[in-house]
């Protein structure tokens, strides 16, 4: 028997939405240094672009390439999909990275009290635009996208999907319902592809990333001297068994597993936790 964790993707086309991003760059630089060619779909075609040149620069077995893709549009989803074909051939693995909270659909307060002060927006003040547009963003743009690239891996071998899930989705963190809701029905939808796909050969899992500092939320975490903990970072913090933040390199060896044939053959439906025990921490 081979030895199933030495990842060799060589021959693989791997599609990755959100791929402009942290995790999902870090991601796909790895798909292809294991021999995929990497198809990096983003609404920012810059920044797709940009990590393709990066992983082509670095002398990685795989070709890149970036695409303009709105994961909320059929047509640009099908557009990129015929350009990928054209280049790399079909989609082997998805990868569902694509997704995001939004300002409108975020309280100010953790909980609601009687007396809050006049500035303060509170549940009631949700935007109900917003709230769409976050549910829209990570629901829809996982299930737009694996309506069109998961129908020809379908009776293909080692053809799988994989979504972005998020800690929210097993415990809601408060101030952002719907970021959290919209996760939680990212778990609930990668088993249900598991289930659907089952009998074509279509594997489909999630990763649930726990808390990595970005650009996007280095500024709720930290102070203005991006060192001090403000009082919800030290909270993660506390509530994180390792005691640290999460790395975008931790995500990688998980996904790579999951994707990978020879060692996740029996796989299916499960949403892998990369959180460092947060989600198995009661806080007591």
């Amino acid at each position: 028997m081979a030895n199933p964790f030495v990842h060799d993707f060589t021959g693989k086309t791997v599609v990755l939405t959100g791929a402009g991003g942290v995790i999902i760059s870090k991601i796909a630089e790895s798909f292809a240094q294991a021999g995929a060619n990497v198809a990096l779909l983003d609404l920012n075609e810059e920044a797709a672009n940009k990590v393709a040149e990066e992983i082509n620069a670095s002398g990685a077995a795989g070709k890149a390439a970036g695409y303009l893709c709105n994961v909320l549009e059929l047509e640009s989803i099908q557009a990129a999909h015929d350009a990928i074909k054209a280049d790399f051939g079909p989609c082997d693995i998805l990868v569902n990275g694509a997704g995001g909270n939004n300002p409108r659909a975020t309280a100010d307060n953790e909980f609601h009290e009687v007396d809050l002060p006049e500035d303060t927006k509170s549940f009631f003040d949700l935007d109900p635009a917003g709230v769409e547009f976050v549910f829209n963003l990570n629901f829809l743009g996982t299930l737009l996208p694996t309506q069109v690239f998961a129908k020809e891996m379908v009776g293909r071998e080692g053809a799988n999907i994989i979504n972005v899930s998020s800690m929210n989705a097993f415990t809601p963190l408060t101030k952002i319902p719907a970021y959290s809701g919209a996760k939680a029905a990212i778990s609930n939808f990668t088993q249900w592809l598991a289930v659907h796909f089952s009998h074509v050969g279509v594997r489909c899992n999630a990763i649930a990333p726990g808390f990595l500092v970005s650009n996007q939320n280095i500024d709720l975490m930290f102070e203005a001297d991006h060192e001090t903990l403000k009082p919800r970072g030290e909270k993660i913090i506390r509530n994180t068994p390792m005691g640290r933040f999460g790395e975008a390199e931790e995500m990688v060896g998980p996904t790579l597993f999951l994707a990978d044939e020879k060692a996740a053959s029996f796989v299916n439906g499960v949403v892998l936790p990369i959180d460092g025990g947060f989600s198995a921490y009661s806080g007591v």
